[in-house]
């Protein structure tokens, strides 16, 4: 199938180069020149594992194209895959579908034969009845089909999600178009329960329901976590407990710094501002929203209580500042907030990050080191912000360099036990 993908970001450009694997025909479109050319050449703009490899392969046989024209990307493609970005609206807390809507009107003035137009951005309950209602005229009114088709993939293991799917979710009423794009995923989806054809409401609201859930389980350990340390519980043992349940599950019961990344904080702020909007009370998602955003708090309470009160001129080194491992990405990482408040209060903070230097941080006030060694180096405090492989074994004994720190490990990686047995002062979440 001939297929485009408008908008090259991360679901983009993971997606078009899945299709493009299974034996499509795809071009991924941006506005952006810089970054067409640069594919092109094999420089990739984001960081996940693997889709440099798969995008290289493809582009090399021809598979997968990269271009910034989008009337002629448009007309050459049977199926549309709107692809940009819905960011939150600061103001409103809406999503904004500015760029969806100029994607559209790029569409409507291509519209040459029939299409489908997939909606693969996250965007909120009847964005599709607006896309059909934008796309109609008596031209054209048979010529497209609008479907929703949101994505489930997680930063970091984006590749396997999107081969081995949970589920594939399309929300449309065209039998036709619900046919195609049945054919378009046959190769990965499996025998029982894989498939659904929902309305394309329900398909829109599959999406933000979902990341709604997921980020609640996140926030709630977390708050498990807090009341574990008061009980002098291991929260591993609860999460192992509750996840074992098979109507809970166990996966997103890991406590740590809280959620983050490109779709929890946007999506479920959408979906209160949607919820107001038909005057529906979200009080469970409002609830998970205030206490991972006041979640922070609590760790730089532990931080401050770790160095007795005194943190100006405390070195604190970070052992990873992304929201999670195997991603670049910084959105609404905890980092975001601890790091600033820290050397607002005199603390001098270093950091080593696996995907490199982050523009986020003031250079002046924040280093950056490229090993770890370096980066801890003269440390009071190691904080395990990030649960890359590469911190789960290391040898703090030699890391130390002669000064003894405290370790503040976010994401739970070592045994307590163990690292009391090796006479080192270390702290976890909800242990």
């Amino acid at each position: 199938m001939k297929i485009c993908m408008i908008g090259s970001g991360y679901v983009g450009l993971v997606s078009g180069a899945c299709f493009a694997e299974l034996g499509n025909n795809v071009i991924c479109v941006d506005n952006n020149l810089d970054k067409i050319s640069n594919l092109k050449e094999g420089v990739i703009p984001i960081y996940e594992p693997g889709l440099d490899e798969l995008i290289i392969r493809n582009f090399n046989q021809k598979r997968l194209k990269f271009s910034t024209n989008i009337s002629k990307s448009i007309q050459n493609s049977d199926l549309i895959f709107i692809c940009v970005g819905t960011p939150t609206n600061i103001k409103s807390n809406e999503a904004d579908l500015k760029y969806v809507f100029q994607v559209v009107s790029d569409i409507k003035k291509n519209l040459n034969k029939y299409k489908i137009i997939i909606t693969k951005s996250t965007v909120p309950v009847t964005t599709g009845d607006k896309i059909e209602k934008l796309l109609s005229t008596k031209k054209n009114k048979k010529l497209f089909n609008v479907v929703s088709n949101p994505e489930f993939l997680r930063e970091g293991e984006a590749i396997h999600d999107f081969m081995f799917p949970d589920r594939v979710v399309i929300g449309t009423n065209s039998k036709k178009a619900n046919n195609i794009l049945k054919n378009l995923y046959s190769p990965i989806i499996k025998k029982k329960g894989r498939y659904f054809n929902t309305s394309r409401r329900a398909a829109e609201v599959i999406k933000y329901a979902a990341n709604a859930f997921l980020a609640t389980k996140i926030t709630f350990i977390n708050e498990i976590s807090n009341l574990c340390e008061k009980l002098n519980v291991d929260v591993s043992d609860v999460s192992l407990g509750i996840g074992s349940d098979e109507r809970i599950g166990a996966r997103f019961l890991r406590a740590g710094p809280g959620y983050g990344g490109s779709c929890f904080p946007k999506d479920t702020r959408a979906l209160v501002s949607t919820s107001k909007k038909f005057k529906t009370n979200l009080s469970i998602v409002n609830s998970t929203i205030s206490s991972n955003d006041n979640r922070y708090k609590y760790l730089l309470n532990k931080i401050k209580e770790i160095l007795n009160n005194n943190l100006k001129s405390k070195k604190i080194t970070f052992l990873g500042v992304t929201f999670k491992a195997g991603t670049d990405d910084m959105r609404d990482s905890a980092s975001l907030k601890l790091i600033p408040y820290l050397t607002k209060k005199g603390a001098k903070v270093s950091y080593y990050e696996p995907t490199g230097i982050k523009d986020e941080f003031d250079t002046k006030k924040v280093t950056y080191f490229n090993k770890i060694k370096d980066a801890c180096k003269g440390s009071d405090l190691l904080i395990i912000h990030t649960e890359w492989n590469e911190f789960k074994q290391l040898n703090f004994k030699s890391l130390n360099n002669k000064k003894r720190f405290k370790i503040y490990d976010l994401r739970n990686l070592y045994s307590k036990t163990k690292m009391k047995n090796k006479n080192i002062e270390y702290f976890s979440i909800g242990r």
